[in-house]
């Protein structure tokens, strides 16, 4: 996702770096995620501006998220975006992070109360070195949103639905568990359901309309999503769960 370059982007996201994970290996050392409630655990990679992870954390209250971007100028807003949404307070006018008591954090994490954090944490991390973050059997569902379609030729391996990705998805699920993906573009999603029919995975649900489909009325729409639909877009969605 290509956006304009954050002013203090990274003083920006020490701030709220109780929020944020960029040390993942601890992981498998321990086993323990930083989540107030012991939940079962599901990851989005690729989660932008946030839009899609703030919504759903907040109607799916039963689980924990892990919300994984590479691009940590992208990070930095979605995470900033969930704070506000928790009540955790807002940028100051004049630099930092302000919180609800008229602290103001700037280069300097703020201890956010672990109870106070909810049940979604940050990633500013690269989803190619998923096996090295996380254990097999990690996740109850992964979801890929409107990730690169990577259309130059000799690209398609970078791509969130390439087998390489999808086998590495089968391994960190649970059995049984899901993996969800939406998208805008026809070429990516036409590769993506031959790759996953082509997998392990069970295909359970497929539709090039999403909007005008069974499922539109539990679709979470994002800002990115609501912009290509009004264009005419369809969006196209996919459901797959590991045998």
């Amino acid at each position: 996702m290509r956006m304009r370059k954050k002013k203090r982007g990274h003083e920006r996201l020490e701030a709220l770096s109780a929020l944020v994970i960029t040390n993942p290996e601890i992981f498998k050392e321990n086993g323990k995620f930083p989540f107030y409630e012991d939940l079962p655990l599901r990851l989005e990679i690729g989660c932008g501006k946030g839009d899609f992870i703030c919504q759903l954390s907040q109607r799916d209250t039963e689980y924990n998220y892990l919300a994984m971007e590479r691009v940590e100028d992208v990070c930095v807003a979605a995470t900033e975006k969930y704070a506000r949404g928790r009540g955790l307070g807002d940028l100051d006018y004049y630099g930092g992070w302000r919180t609800p008591d008229g602290e103001v954090y700037k280069g300097v994490m703020w201890d956010i109360p672990m109870e106070m954090r909810g049940n979604v944490r940050f990633m500013p991390l690269d989803a190619n070195k998923l096996e090295e973050y996380f254990a097999p059997e990690t996740f109850e569902t992964i979801y890929a949103n409107f990730s690169d379609p990577w259309t130059k030729n000799g690209y398609s391996s970078r791509r969130l639905t390439h087998p390489d990705f999808l086998n590495r998805y089968l391994k960190l699920l649970k059995p049984g568990g899901y993996f969800r993906f939406k998208t805008d573009n026809d070429e990516l999603f036409e590769f993506s359901v031959e790759s996953v029919e082509a997998s392990e995975f069970e295909l359970l649900y497929v539709t090039r309309d999403l909007h005008n489909s069974d499922r539109a009325q539990s679709n979470i729409v994002t800002e990115y999503e609501a912009n290509f639909s009004s264009k005419g877009v369809p969006i196209k969605f996919l459901e797959a769960r590991k045998k």
